[in-house]
């Protein structure tokens, strides 16, 4: 009985052995032979597959793809790792932008902005060692590069609108002063009565009244104060970073 079953479990995997039997692949020199003999049997294939026969060997299953590092992209070239400074180039102008596909400006706004988050990367790194960050104006580069590049794509915009619509906006507007004399952009909308009949539309004030125009003195007068602040701020702490970095002032001099 022991002898009758383990025969059988045999033919069974006898069985599912050659019904799943795994047909090993050719080399290029016995594909090649085999080609050239179909071609002697079969008059169609003699014509039309004689060109393709030397190139059987040349033929490679092989797929690459862009090398991709993971969190690795967000930090800089191990070549710069400990370097006091680190070359750079000056920042892109809005002369050479202009020049520019917009193919070319997508593609750059992305290395840009890759670029972005490897110094903020080193930045805030260079913060938790307590150290400098080297070459600290290459942020400042990218960021001028990426705001002129943003400056070049309105412009085309601006100039495809007036083109199309006559208006350099994609939505006609005009610049008007509300109650409190702030100036902004009043876009215009489509409605179904006239101006001069909608109760909503004149209810709205695009006037000032005299008696704001000594606040609105009084606002620009706050808003240049604030600005002086902010400007002799930002350079005390420039004297302040010179001071405890002297290395600063003898790479800006």
């Amino acid at each position: 009985m022991v002898a009758t079953s383990t025969g059988r479990v045999l033919t069974l995997c006898r069985q599912f052995q050659n019904a799943f039997r795994i047909s090993t692949p050719l080399s290029p020199q016995q594909s090649a032979v085999t080609l050239t003999k179909s071609q002697l049997t079969s008059p169609l294939l003699s014509s039309s597959s004689h060109c393709h026969v030397g190139l059987v060997g040349q033929c490679r299953h092989l797929h690459t793809t862009n090398s991709s590092r993971g969190l690795e992209e967000f930090f800089n070239i191990p070549e710069n790792w400990g370097e006091v400074t680190v070359k750079s180039g000056a920042p892109w102008m809005a002369k050479q932008l202009r020049t520019k596909s917009n193919e070319d400006l997508h593609k750059l706004w992305y290395v840009l902005l890759k670029e972005k988050n490897i110094l903020l990367t080193t930045e805030q790194e260079s913060k938790r060692q307590r150290i400098q960050m080297p070459s600290s104006e290459r942020l400042k580069k990218i960021e001028r590069s990426m705001k002129r590049l943003d400056t070049v794509v309105k412009e085309r915009e601006d100039a495809l609108c007036l083109l199309q619509t006559g208006q350099e906006r994609a939505r006609p507007g005009a610049w008007r002063k509300d109650v409190f004399g702030r100036v902004y952009w009043y876009r215009f909308r489509e409605h179904a009565l006239p101006w001069y009949m909608n109760k909503r539309y004149k209810r709205k004030r695009f006037y000032t009244p005299l008696f704001v125009t000594p606040h609105m003195r009084l606002r620009l007068e706050k808003h240049l104060r604030a600005k002086t602040r902010k400007q002799n701020g930002e350079r005390q702490k420039q004297a302040r970073l010179q001071e405890k970095f002297p290395q600063m002032k003898a790479q800006s001099s």
